[in-house]
Order: C-alpha cells, then sequence, then structure tokens
C-alpha cells in the first residue's frame, strides 16, 4: 500500500477546499443569476486565499478559515430571530480578509467583469 507523502498544512487546505466546493454545488441548485455568479466568484476567491496562505502566519490562515466557514455554515431563517446570511455579507467579509492579508486582488467585486477597486485609505 503506498502512502502519499504531504506537506505540512496540506490536509487542512484539502478540507477548507472541499467544504467550498461543497457549499457550490448546493448553491448551483437554488440560485440562479447574478447570485449564482456571485457565489461562484466567491467560491474562487475562497480557493485561492485557501492555497495562497497555506504557508503563511496562523493568524492569516485563521482569517480565511473563518471567511470558508462564514461561506459554508448558512443559517437558515427562523421567522424574525434569525436571517439568512447573505451572499453580500459573505462578499463584504471575503473581501475585508482578503484586504488585511495584503491580497487586495484577490476581492470579489459584485458585478462580474469588473475589476475590484480597494477603498481609498483613511485620513
Amino acid at each position: 500500500m503506498a502512502v502519499e507523502q504531504r506537506g505540512p498544512g496540506t490536509s487542512g487546505t484539502d478540507v477548507l477546499i472541499r467544504k467550498v466546493d461543497s457549499r457550490v454545488v448546493a448553491l448551483r441548485a437554488g440560485l440562479r443569476g447574478a447570485d449564482l455568479e456571485l457565489a461562484e466568484r466567491l467560491a474562487d476567491c475562497l480557493r485561492e486565499l485557501v492555497l495562497v496562505t497555506a504557508q503563511a502566519s496562523a493568524a492569516d490562515r485563521a482569517q480565511v478559515r473563518v471567511a470558508v466557514h462564514y461561506f459554508v455554515l448558512r443559517r437558515e431563517s427562523r421567522g424574525r430571530l434569525l436571517s439568512v446570511r447573505s451572499l453580500t455579507a459573505t462578499q463584504r467579509l471575503v473581501n475585508k480578509v482578503a484586504r488585511r492579508i495584503g491580497r487586495p486582488d484577490l476581492m470579489v467585486d459584485p458585478r462580474p467583469g469588473r475589476d475590484p477597486v480597494p477603498p481609498a485609505p483613511r485620513r
């Protein structure tokens, strides 16, 4: 029996990417149009963030892990007490994480075909 050698952190990376992929499959069944496109772009961004932080600091990896879990773990609506988490809320969190870890190039713009523009620095 052959044993596959993996680098450090590889299995955690694989798990996070599988979670994103599973969530996208579920979203494809229920979303159409712009919402589905946004979900696909968020998934692409999250996969890339997972890969680029595989060897990064624990703090950066933790921020990406939070963003993945936020995307994957959908809170279901129960009347007025708990609202469904929107894709735009996920987008804001993913973009915040991308900026924090120094990868504004991975930010997700809500409209396809446009490059995301990071906000101007505060004075």
